[in-house]
């Protein structure tokens, strides 16, 4: 089975094709409707030829606020009885001439005989000038009458293996609602999804380059999408394989064995603990706790690591940090301190309890009250429009990003505005109360036929689901209650895929299927395999979020080495080894305090609170660090408002901050402390090398420390420092050298 990694944020859209492919293949001859006797349909011809050609593209003619020169047809040719109204009714008729066709302006700006500032878009010898022609020749018709429709367009070949540097030809094959075929290579929409592993011209042909991995082609034709999916394998000796744990490392492995890619070993303890306890409690492992892990010799240590961290207060603090942005737990006044506290008290309360996944969205979606007696109640406090909640519901809980479809048929996928408007219905019966809290309302379900209507048609439509009739929803019934029904079904093909897919990516840097918030048929995930075996066993387990994370990482694929070894170092989708991460802002934040023993002080917080246990985003605004790192604001529901890239400004931050300053001269903060100790020199690097790395120092690191540490520093007119000064400063310079270094910014 084939599948894909999406390297990119998304399927680049090519708004203006090369003018040597719209002339040499904007509809090849070898299309059935350039037949000179058989009469041109204007959807299922004309339409097509004016999407290859580029015409209907958003910087073109199908430009929002008007079109190009007061010429606007629909995106991609979605709607193409508007299209026929403005090529063929408005401005009088003038851009066809039915008398002389080869006179109509559509024609002469096309083919270039007129002034266009899209240039030659149909060469005057090409097929599709000729089809547009005949068409206007016949009378230029809307409809023939009994012309078929098209159902479906499938690729041929589906899914490949291709060498590197290889090539693949595709075949676009359409079906008619008559049962006709036919072949519309030339006239379909190519784009790829990761062009450093592969690129595809005008005609469908895929040139694979010198990355080995998988690769994504969609495929579109008049409204329609599919993909093709290719490997390319990289076709190295594999050798033996760790032994694998549970199913996730058969599913990897194997496609590390189809694909070539040997993986690197199993990290070592130090390693894990490291990497495991900042993944789900959000924190460096204490020294006591590195000293015991790396002294136990149980071969279940690391499972047993794995249990005691998700029974710790640190996991619900770390993936409440997580989520409360993602649900815009967002304070925008003084009023809205009492619902980011209760919301956020909420969320890591859940996660606590281990409630099940499935029942935390049911409670949040129809929940009615007031914040103070029911939490998530505060999410209708900051999300209040049916459109924005249809559209945040979708992308957070669903992976599917409906946003496009507010105005015009999907690019990408099958939506439609009556389907946007549809799930805008299930918000359609929420009632608002003000309560004696100022700020503050109450939600409740109002008596009434669910409804919304399509600003676009002016039709009602009832609540459907993402295409899936559920059923006559009486006046007296919370439509939100049957929406969570829906998701929570174990058929469901998105609830859970979406869930699996973004914990996926928390673990591993890359999810299966990226962006992890945008799940659809033409952007096919990396392992399919793998992804429905996480998807099925989330389910069976009750949407057992504690079970999800301890089957990842108590997996060997979570557990292998971020050192590439000779033919993995390219892999940046099969997961082959670690990809290495910088901290989170908050985690490096209080990463940086344990080591350095300083505290970041909150306002309105008890001492000691920690920047993971931070309820929402106004101390962000108090903080550089969080800013300068890229703690989200809580306005979206998307992965992408954490900032995980480094900066410059980053790295003067930790360099000569007046923050960092402070924390290494903190009064009874490490530095002071190891310069007053009477301990061994080698036991306290030995303990600061256990905190900041979990690990002990090498000899030649012990060497250099212990070098430095005996420097004798001087002072500005070059007299000896005072010895109890010179410590403290020798100590707050080794902790500074080794807070900035990679090794201890990044979760390797």
């Amino acid at each position: 089975m084939m599948s894909v990694h999406r390297a990119q944020p998304g399927f680049r859209l090519r708004t203006l094709l090369p003018c040597s492919i719209v002339l040499a293949l904007a509809v090849s001859s070898q299309s059935s409707a350039d037949d000179g006797a058989a009469p041109v349909s204007f959807v299922n011809d004309v339409v097509p030829v004016l999407t290859k050609a580029g015409c209907n593209m958003g910087v073109c003619h199908a430009k929002a606020g008007g079109g190009q020169n007061g010429f606007q047809l629909s995106l991609l040719g979605f709607e193409p009885a508007e299209d026929y109204q403005s090529l063929v009714e408005e401005g009088r008729g003038r851009r066809l001439s039915r008398t002389v066709p080869e006179l109509s302006l559509v024609l002469r700006k096309a083919s270039g005989q007129a002034p266009h500032g899209g240039g030659v878009r149909l060469a005057r010898d090409s097929a599709g000038y000729a089809l547009v022609k005949r068409w206007i020749e016949q009378g230029a018709k809307f409809s023939l009458g009994d012309e078929p429709q098209l159902v479906s367009i499938e690729v041929q070949p589906p899914r490949a293996v291709v060498d590197m540097q290889g090539q693949q030809q595709l075949k676009a094959v359409a079906t008619y609602s008559d049962g006709s075929v036919r072949d519309v290579t030339p006239l379909a929409l190519y784009e790829t999804n990761d062009p450093a592993i592969a690129e595809v011209d005008g005609a469908g042909l895929v040139q694979m380059h010198d990355i080995p991995g998988k690769v994504a082609v969609m495929v579109r034709f008049n409204g329609k999408v599919t993909a093709f999916t290719g490997a390319v394998p990289l076709g190295a000796p594999i050798g033996a394989l760790p032994e694998p744990k549970n199913f996730i490392d058969e599913h990897v492995f194997a496609n590390l064995t189809e694909l070539g890619i040997p993986p690197s070993e199993v990290c070592d303890d130090a390693t894990f603990i490291r990497r495991v306890t900042l993944d789900i409690a959000g924190r460096l492992p204490t020294s006591e706790e590195v000293a015991a892990f790396l002294e136990n010799t149980d071969e279940n240590k690391r499972d047993q690591l794995v249990d005691r961290l998700l029974q710790s207060p640190g996991y619900a603090d770390y993936f409440a940090s997580k989520w409360a942005p993602l649900l815009k737990n967002q304070r925008q006044n003084a009023a809205d301190i009492t619902a980011n506290f209760a919301f956020h008290a909420w969320i890591r309360d859940s996660f606590l309890a281990n409630v099940p996944y499935d029942q935390m969205v049911r409670e949040l979606l129809a929940a009615t009250g007031t914040i103070v007696g029911n939490p998530p109640v505060a999410w209708y406090k900051r999300v209040k429009d049916p459109k924005e909640q249809l559209e945040d519901v979708a992308q957070l809980f669903l992976g599917v990003r409906m946003q496009c479809a507010q105005c015009h048929h999907h690019p990408f996928e099958r939506w439609s505005q009556d389907d946007y408007y549809s799930m805008a219905a299930f918000f359609s019966q929420i009632g608002r109360k003000p309560t004696a809290t100022a700020g503050e309302d109450l939600i409740f379900h109002q008596r009434g036929v669910a409804q919304a209507k399509n600003v676009k048609t002016g039709e009602m439509l009832k609540p459907v689901a993402l295409g899936d009739d559920i059923g006559e929803i009486p006046p007296d019934e919370d439509p939100r209650l049957r929406l969570a029904d829906w998701m929570s079904s174990p058929d469901n093909p998105y609830f859970a895929k979406a869930l699996v897919n973004r914990y996926w990516k928390h673990f591993f840097k890359r999810a299966l299927i990226e962006p992890e918030d945008d799940i659809r048929d033409t952007n096919p995930p990396t392992n399919p395999e793998l992804l429905a075996a996480l998807e099925e066993r989330f389910i069976s387990s009750g949407f057992d979020l504690k079970d999800l994370i301890r089957a990842i990482t108590q997996s060997r694929a979570y557990q292998l080495s971020s050192q590439p070894n000779e033919h993995n170092l390219v892999d940046r989708q099969n997961y082959s080894r670690f990809y290495p991460r910088r901290m989170q802002a908050e985690v490096l934040l209080d990463s940086i305090d344990d080591v350095t023993g300083a505290a970041t002080l909150f306002a309105n917080l008890p001492p000691g609170t920690r920047a993971v246990a931070l309820p929402d985003n106004s101390y962000n605004s108090a903080s550089a660090f969080l800013q300068v790192f890229g703690r989200p604001n809580s306005a979206s529901v998307c992965e992408c408002e954490r900032v995980q890239s480094s900066s410059l400004a980053q790295s003067l931050h930790l360099i000569n901050s007046n923050e960092m300053k402070s924390k290494l001269a903190a009064k009874d903060g490490r530095a002071q402390q190891s310069a007053a100790s009477e301990q061994p020199a080698e036991d306290k690097i030995t303990e600061l090398y256990l905190a900041a790395f979990a690990r002990p120092p090498r000899p030649d690191e012990m060497g250099v420390a212990l070098s430095y540490l005996n420097e004798q520093i001087v002072d500005a007119e070059g007299n000896p420092m005072d010895p109890s000064q010179a410590a403290q400063q020798n100590w707050q310079d080794l902790i500074w050298a080794i807070v900035n270094t990679k090794e201890f910014l990044f979760n390797h």
